[in-house]
């Protein structure tokens, strides 16, 4: 007598096999609109945005991730900065901000991956000895050139219910440039208006564990609150950090307090 495997569901599986191949298909659309703008010889950085963000929506789509703006989020330049729940807010950032990502410098050299991330004008970081000061001079020049950079604050993934301690180091990249920081917090919210408990990655959930979870979960919204730009004239690398902290903190409130049931 046969034994189906615990857990093991056809109409799942069935499900999870569309969404991957809704991924595959926008992956590849990816590649071509890469290839025609010429973004593989040299990304076209003023151009690169609005790609990214149509990439980055139907890359979340094919996850069967709604993402909403709870305020329009306004294109400025600066140094973004989001709070950091899971991998899926990736695709949510680049949704609805102009800004680049950041990434180590030995991912550029990955296959597919490496390519998708170079032509989409990716900031490849030169780590020196783990020395965070280098890291904030890269970016720093890098918004000097009008381009704008993302990255998540916290270093590591939460549950979703609070802003964990900001590392402000990179911060310094926002005075050296004299840019405003601009910080947006995102919630993922069921159709019940209940948190969701599947989005969130962290604690000891490996990353296939948390790829089936997602594949699993129905109805989704991904919202998104911009928070009003920081000015960082004038404040020291720790004010401008204190400062973030309390304003994410609040805004993530903030935005529960709209969203939540």
């Amino acid at each position: 007598m046969s034994h189906s495997k615990p857990g093991f569901s056809l109409k799942k599986q069935f499900s999870r096999s569309k969404q991957i191949a809704g991924m595959t298909t926008t992956m590849a659309g990816g590649l071509r609109a890469a290839q025609r703008i010429g973004a593989f010889k040299n990304p076209p950085r003023e151009k690169l945005p609005r790609y990214i963000q149509a990439f980055c929506r139907k890359m979340a789509g094919s996850f069967g991730i709604k993402v909403v703006e709870v305020e329009p989020v306004q294109q400025h330049h600066g140094l973004w900065v989001s709070n950091h729940v899971s991998w899926m807010d990736i695709p949510v950032v680049g949704t609805v901000s102009p800004a680049f990502f950041l990434s180590k410098a030995e991912i550029g050299e990955w296959p597919v991956f490496g390519k998708l991330a170079y032509a989409a004008g990716t900031v490849f970081i030169q780590r020196g000895s783990g020395d965070a000061g280098s890291v904030a001079t890269q970016i720093a020049d890098f918004l000097r050139k009008g381009f704008s950079v993302v990255f998540f604050p916290e270093a590591t993934t939460t549950d979703g219910t609070k802003i964990k301690r900001i590392h402000g180091k990179l911060l310094q990249a926002a005075i050296d440039a004299d840019v405003p920081v601009q910080a947006m917090v995102i919630a993922y919210v069921n159709k019940d208006g209940s948190l969701s408990k599947d989005l969130p990655y962290y604690g000891k959930l490996t990353m296939k564990q948390s790829l089936k979870k997602v594949l699993d979960t129905k109805n989704v919204t991904a919202y998104v609150l911009p928070l009003k730009a920081i000015d960082p004239k004038g404040l020291s690398k720790s004010e401008l950090t204190d400062l973030l902290q309390k304003h994410m903190q609040e805004g993530l409130a903030e935005l529960h307090a709209r969203v939540l049931n």
